[in-house]
């Protein structure tokens, strides 16, 4: 519907007066020099706005027959993209091995100074140790270019008010976090159960982290990841010691890592970039690609990790690019 201001134009340029109209809303009233697009506007003919191939957020566009805007899959850069979230196992990595084109891609963002998270949603190590994990297989990464799902949920309780007591159950990468954040790490009435991920998980500290929940204490979990790899196979990890808290206690966790886009603004405002000049790349539509597009992030899936380029159009959401691995970005 057009509005007032629209009629008021037409009415006005049919009477064979100069619109005042354009002139109070800052458009020109030379029409001669007006370009077509305005034109075709204003005499409701269909629109085609000019766009250059690329759009501001890296889609290719067409418009339909009702003059409308219909993002396209593509291939190719994103010469906007200025700050990039890249998911770690399946982008990178695959287990111990690196993705073929992997340190050259991070070559490029260095080179190029564009600033960078690598996110994971495992709790278990600080930056610091994924960084020498990393670098032993031949992936060079900085600490402060890594950002973990235990880091999110300390960030996540400091903006919770003065509550500061937490029995946590999981290693370094979360109690180091932990206490960064003011928290006081106690099994003597806390706020908070925090739940993140363990070598062992221990029946006692299980035991007494759902009497805790169960007597009142808020719910907090790392991730929802059910199960994660190791040398021997998969392991139980935080999301299934997290469905049994909530089936003894009947009270549901509130996971903080991804598909949660509360990780991904975490992560933004832990760059200091804007969603807008920001891309997600990762290897799961479940997780990754839709933590990114409710976080109003672009979004590349690579097909080096869990989904596959058939398993794609299942999703009512898709991602803003499918390659085949992150060496075929363009920075």
């Amino acid at each position: 519907m057009r509005s007032g201001v629209f009629k008021k134009f037409n009415r006005e340029k049919r009477s064979g007066k100069t619109p005042v109209c354009c002139t109070n809303h800052g458009f020109s009233p030379s029409f001669s020099l007006a370009p077509r697009w305005f034109m075709d506007f204003f005499n409701n003919r269909p629109v085609a706005f000019p766009r250059t191939p690329t759009t501001p957020r890296g889609k290719v566009s067409t418009v339909n027959g009702d003059g409308l805007f219909i993002p396209l899959r593509r291939e190719g850069n994103m010469p906007d993209t200025q700050s990039f979230l890249i998911d770690m196992d399946g982008v990178l990595v695959r287990g111990n091995t690196i993705i073929p084109g992997a340190q050259e891609f991070i070559g490029r963002l260095l080179e190029r100074q564009a600033k960078f998270l690598v996110l994971t949603n495992n709790p278990l190590f600080t930056p610091g140790d994924l960084s020498h994990r990393l670098r032993i297989i031949g992936l060079d990464i900085f600490p402060e270019h890594i950002f973990t799902s235990a880091m999110a949920t300390a960030r996540f309780l400091q903006t919770q008010g003065e509550r500061s007591t937490a029995y946590v159950i999981g290693e370094s990468g979360l109690t180091s976090e932990i206490h960064r954040a003011g928290y006081v790490i106690t099994d003597h009435n806390p706020d908070y159960v925090v739940l993140g991920e363990t070598h062992a998980y221990n029946f006692e500290a299980i035991t007494k982290a759902i009497r805790l929940v169960a007597g009142g204490a808020r719910f907090i979990a790392t991730n929802p990841d059910a199960s994660g790899p190791a040398e021997g196979g998969i392991v139980p990890a935080c999301g299934a010691m997290a469905a049994l808290i909530e089936r003894a206690t009947g009270r549901s966790p509130f996971f903080v890592g991804k598909p949660n886009p509360l990780m991904m603004r975490s992560a933004l405002n832990h760059m200091g970039v804007h969603s807008e000049t920001t891309v997600m790349i990762g290897d799961r539509m479940d997780t990754d690609i839709i933590a990114g597009v409710e976080a109003g992030i672009d979004t590349i899936l690579v097909l080096t990790g869990v989904t596959k380029r058939e398993d794609v159009d299942i999703y009512p959401y898709q991602p803003g690019r499918i390659v085949e691995s992150v060496a075929d970005i363009e920075i």
